[in-house]
C-alpha cells in the first residue's frame, strides 16, 4: 500500500481490506480512498467495461428523510418531484440555491411512503445536511444524517448480476434501472440498487451498519473471481464516467452553474405542486436560455486534455474544460468543456491548449461511451 492521505482523513470500514490489496489510498474529500490498486487504472476500467468490478463508495453521504410530509419537504427543498416517486424506485435530482446554481447532485431513493434516502457527494454531504435540515422546517418531517452508519459498495459491468446473484435473495431480474429494495446480500441486511455511475449495469449494496462491508465485499470478490471481477479505484470510477458522459460536481456542477446550463434541465419540475427553492431563478434562466453549454470533444493525437485546459475555435479562446483524460475504450483523449451557448461547433478549427501547444480536437456528441443494452 501506499498513501498520500493527510493522517486526520477518516477511513471507511474497508480501509484495512484496501490496504491488503495493495491500493494506493488518497485524501478524497476528507476521506482516504483506493485511488488504483496494483493492477493499475486501465486494467481496472476495462474490467468494468468488459467483466466486472468493485468499488468502495462508503465516502459518500446517506440522509433520511422521513415523516408523513417527507416527500413533501423534499418536493420543496430538491428540483425534482420526490413525492411522486413509486416505492421502491430512485430519482436523480439537485439540490440548488435561491439563484439557481447547483449546491449537489443527488439520488433519492424512496424506501417507504415515509422514509427517503437522500444520497449526496462526499465532498457536500454536510451542506446537504443542513440544507435539508433547514426547508424541512414546517413540514411534517425529520432530517437524519446517517452518513456515519452506512458502508457502501457498488459491482459495476456486463457480470455484475452474474456475480451478485447467488449471494442474495433478491430476484436481480425484477430490480430495474433506478429501483432499489431490501434485500439480504452475502446473508447481511442491505438496500440493493441497481444504479450506479459508470455507464454499465451494475449494483449499489447500502449496509447498515457498516461494519459488515469488509465481509459482504470478500464474498463478492470471491463469487466474481470466475468472472474476472476485478477491485477498482476513484481513477477508474473518473474516467468510466466520463466516457460515459456523467456530470461530477466540482468540475461539471458548482453553485456557480444551473441544471440547465449543465444540460441537466429535464430534472427541474416545474409542472409540480408548491413553490421550491431556486425555483423563481430557474424559470428564469429557462426563459432566457443558457449562457454557456457543455460539449463533448474528443482529441486527434494522444496528449491528454485536462480540466482548466483553455478551448480554441480557428485560435481564439471559446471554453473551458472541465474534466479530461485519456479514454482506454475509445483509444483518445476526451474531455468535456464548457463554451458560450451560441457558439457554432459545426464549423471552424477546434483545439485544446495543452501547456502553450494547440492540440486539434473533434466536436462530438455526449455521451462518449454508451453500453449495449
Amino acid at each position: 500500500m501506499t498513501s498520500s492521505g493527510d493522517a486526520a482523513a477518516r477511513r471507511t470500514p474497508l480501509y484495512e481490506t484496501h490496504a491488503g490489496l495493495g491500493a494506493t489510498l488518497v485524501d478524497f474529500a476528507g476521506w482516504l480512498m483506493p485511488l488504483r490498486y496494483s493492477g493499475g487504472e486501465r486494467a481496472e476500467h476495462t474490467a468494468v467495461r468488459e467483466r466486472a468490478g468493485l468499488f468502495d463508495l462508503s465516502h459518500m453521504g446517506e440522509i433520511h428523510v422521513t415523516g408523513p410530509q417527507a416527500g413533501e419537504a423534499l418536493d420543496h427543498a430538491l428540483v425534482g418531484h420526490l413525492s411522486a416517486v413509486a416505492t421502491g424506485r430512485a430519482r436523480y435530482t439537485m439540490i440548488t440555491a435561491e439563484d439557481g446554481g447547483v449546491l449537489d447532485d443527488l439520488i433519492v431513493y424512496r424506501l417507504a411512503d415515509d422514509d427517503y434516502l437522500v444520497v449526496a457527494n462526499a465532498a457536500n454531504a454536510d451542506t446537504v445536511a443542513a440544507a435539508l435540515t433547514e426547508r424541512a422546517a414546517g413540514f411534517d418531517a425529520a432530517v437524519h444524517d446517517a452518513s456515519a452508519d452506512y458502508a457502501l459498495i457498488a459491482v459495476q459491468g456486463p457480470a455484475a448480476a452474474d456475480i451478485l446473484a447467488p449471494l442474495t435473495d433478491a430476484d436481480l431480474g425484477a430490480i430495474r434501472y433506478y429501483a432499489g429494495y431490501r434485500h439480504t446480500v452475502a446473508g447481511r441486511p442491505a438496500l440493493l440498487a441497481r444504479t450506479g455511475y459508470t455507464g454499465e449495469d451494475g449494483f449499489e449494496i447500502f449496509l447498515r451498519p457498516g461494519a459488515a462491508a469488509p465481509e459482504v465485499w470478500d464474498a463478492l470478490l470471491a463469487a466474481g473471481e470466475p468472472h474476472g471481477l476485478v477491485p477498482a479505484g476513484l481513477s477508474a470510477r473518473d474516467t468510466l464516467r466520463l466516457e460515459a458522459g456523467m456530470p461530477l460536481y466540482g468540475n461539471e456542477l458548482s453553485a456557480d452553474i444551473t441544471p440547465f446550463e449543465a444540460g441537466q434541465g429535464r430534472v427541474v419540475k416545474f409542472d409540480k405542486p408548491g413553490d421550491f427553492v431556486g425555483r423563481a431563478a430557474l424559470e428564469r434562466a429557462a426563459a432566457t436560455g443558457r449562457s454557456r453549454r457543455l460539449i463533448g470533444l474528443a482529441g486527434r493525437g494522444r496528449r491528454p486534455l485536462r480540466a482548466g485546459n483553455e478551448v480554441l475555435r480557428d485560435g481564439t479562446p471559446v471554453g473551458t474544460v472541465t474534466s479530461g483524460a485519456p479514454s482506454p475504450t475509445l483509444g483518445r483523449p476526451i474531455a468535456m468543456a464548457y463554451v458560450d451557448a451560441d457558439l457554432d461547433t459545426a464549423t471552424g478549427a477546434f483545439a485544446v491548449d495543452v501547456r502553450g501547444r494547440a492540440e486539434d480536437v473533434d466536436v462530438v456528441d455526449l455521451p462518449f461511451y454508451t453500453r449495449d443494452r
